[in-house]
């Protein structure tokens, strides 16, 4: 074969070819473009993937028309073989070929096979839990005890000490290091009654055989039973994250608004008994909103003007005596320092002490703080929080042992009588983790429907044919099959990132199904340049023939198409570490989709193929061939 012959050849094959590929790599990037409408959380995390695979593919689709067929006329030289030739496509024509008879022969049995395995996937589907994110494994643990609101600082550090002593014996943990009450920062809140402790674990192979983090956090809660002290369980990141959010430190709260703190506090507690016992909610907890403890100190006006005092004057005493007063300050390098002066702990610490604080007047010397007002003890709230200018209480808890969705919906329908008797002015919120949970849904709602339209459309640009378009947009439902067994068999709960993943499958499906639907209009075309365009021309055995050409005969590319898929998802089921967790939803209904579709491409679509040119053939006179080059 002559330099010029070979172009030719290679010109023409490319024409062939060039733009199903163009369109089929402009399908995906199109179909993940949805992905951008994903806002808050899901969208920082899966809007750099988007960029990336958009950026990608777009760069892939322009090089599939214009380098490729350079560089295959630069290196696609020599002695050429047959496909026939070929030991591997031989072997795989000889197993498909029986098949796609079969499918032919037997083509009501292979539409209800199809038909029947897609509706069995719909149970599977709406049996699954469902979730905001797939937790990702952060390597620790962070562990949050909260004490009653009066605990003192001695009681605190106390306890603190006991659970870092008890935490360090697990063999499992690496190091241990909490706080209690709040660091010298404006932005955290905490009250001295709630605790941090980071956990920092070993290597995983340095664990003993059969432990999980989940089996970890059981053993540790077992441990750490005090009494007065309620467990919870969360993680560094995710826990910031969700206090950054919502509010809320735990996956999940109810928030409770009103404008009496008192009130609140009653239907807060209602909730928390209305919740304990519903499978799956761990770490129940309500928000401290009353319960504080203050030391008020009453002026006794008579008995001011009697020693000559002022109320300035005995504010001053208390500040100083208790609160501390600056003096000074001193200077360290660079770093300035106020200097306070108070009373010592020992002559302030009950409440006897303060009564004695003495206070010097002008005609009487010195005179007992108790002299000249009335102190006590009173309780108020710990820490006021207000939310869209109302009063809020919280009631708190964390999830395990069974998925977000399904958990709240059980403590959604426990709390249905509370909430039809609540005080007016008063009603219940859900937030945390949940709450971004119903906004990625509503989202996703709008998203799958738009990227069906996104990919039709862009099928009918590549085909100009509203029924070509339909045929290769079939292929998506049966995609939904191999991508739901997979998902329910890994027993993966249905997230944003489960959703990711089937919307990147719609792209791959289409794709194949592109490239079977142009070998099938390249064999139409075969056919009717030997046997002309009519019914008195074309028979039905030639149509069937025609057909089976068009599948069996450019099978290897089909395949190539998938394998290629495959062999960049299926080393991800057995990724390990940060991350990993996260990925494997993803990957799942691509891989399983990926599977079923391939099947339904190489054996339904060619049937449904043939049964449209039966009926063009039937009603027409003739069929309606597509041109597949440009």
């Amino acid at each position: 074969m002559d330099n010029q012959k070979r172009l030719e050849i290679i010109e023409s094959s490319s024409k062939q070819v060039s733009r199903g590929i163009f369109f089929s790599t402009i399908i995906i990037v199109t179909s993940f473009l949805p992905v951008f409408l994903l806002t808050g959380q899901e969208g920082k995390l899966f809007h750099p993937l988007a960029w990336t695979k958009s950026f990608i593919l777009i760069i892939d689709a322009i090089l599939a028309v214009t380098l490729a067929p350079v560089l295959i006329s630069f290196f696609l030289k020599g002695k050429f073989k047959t496909e026939d030739q070929n030991p591997l496509n031989r072997f795989l024509e000889r197993v498909y070929s029986p098949m796609l008879h079969w499918v032919m022969r037997w083509r009501k049995t292979t539409i209800a096979i199809n038909v029947l395995a897609l509706l069995v996937s719909i149970p599977l589907v709406m049996s699954l839990g469902t979730e905001f994110m797939p937790p990702l494994n952060e390597g620790s643990i962070l562990f949050m005890p909260v004490a009653q609101p009066d605990v003192s600082n001695t009681e605190m550090k106390r306890i603190l000490q006991v659970q870092d002593k008890i935490i360090k014996q697990v063999p499992e943990v690496l190091s241990v290091l909490g706080k209690a009450g709040r660091a010298s920062s404006a932005t955290d809140n905490s009250p001295i009654n709630m605790i941090e402790t980071i956990i920092l674990l070993k290597p995983r192979d340095q664990w003993r055989a059969g432990m999980t983090k989940a089996g970890l956090i059981e053993e540790m809660n077992g441990k750490l039973q005090i009494p007065g002290v309620v467990n919870g369980w969360t993680q560094p990141i995710i826990n910031r994250i969700n206090m950054l959010s919502t509010g809320i430190r735990t996956d999940v709260g109810v928030k409770v608004y009103g404008q009496n703190l008192n009130t609140i506090n009653d239907v807060a507690n209602q909730v928390n008994a209305a919740l304990k016992g519903v499978p799956g909610v761990e770490d129940l907890y309500v928000e401290p909103v009353t319960g504080g403890k203050y030391l008020e100190i009453d002026m006794n006006r008579p008995e001011l003007a009697r020693y000559g005092l002022t109320v300035d004057q005995v504010n001053e005493v208390v500040e100083s005596a208790i609160g501390g007063a600056p003096i000074a300050s001193t200077v360290e390098g660079r770093r300035r320092f106020a200097i306070n002066v108070r009373l010592a702990q020992d002559y302030r610490n009950s409440l006897a002490d303060i009564k004695r604080i003495p206070i010097q007047t002008a005609s009487y010397g010195p005179v007992p703080l108790s002299a000249v007002t009335t102190i006590r003890y009173a309780e108020g709230p710990p820490m006021i929080s207000s939310e869209n200018a109302q009063l809020r209480g919280a009631v708190l808890f964390n999830v395990r042992g069974r998925d977000l969705g399904s958990t709240v919906d059980a403590a959604m329908q426990k709390l249905q009588s509370l909430e039809s008797k609540l005080p007016q002015g008063y009603y219940l919120e859900w937030s945390g983790q949940y709450e971004n949970l119903i906004s990625s849904q509503r989202t996703l709602k709008l998203i799958l429907p738009l990227v069906l339209v996104v990919i039709f459309g862009a099928l009918y640009f590549a085909f100009h044919s509203v029924r070509e378009a339909f045929m290769s947009l079939i292929t998506i439902p049966f995609a939904l099959i191999g991508g739901a067994y997979m998902v329910y068999f890994y027993g993966v709960n249905l997230s944003v990132a489960v959703a990711v993943g089937f919307i990147a499958l719609f792209g791959l499906a289409v794709e194949t199904g592109v490239i079977m639907v142009i070998y099938l209009n390249d064999a139409m075309q075969k056919l009717v340049a030997l046997k002309g365009n009519s019914r008195e021309t074309i028979t039905k055995e030639d149509l069937q023939e025609a057909v089976f050409h068009g599948a069996a005969k450019r099978l290897r590319p089909k395949l190539m198409t998938v394998s290629v898929s495959l062999f960049g998802l299926v080393p991800v089921l057995w990724a390990t570490g940060t991350g990993s967790d996260v990925m494997l939803p993803i990957v799942l209904p691509m891989i399983g989709g990926v599977f079923t579709s391939a099947t339904h491409i190489l054996l339904v679509t060619p049937l449904i193929f043939l049964y449209t040119k039966e009926y063009e053939l039937r009603k027409f006179g003739k069929i309606d061939v597509l041109e597949v080059s440009h």
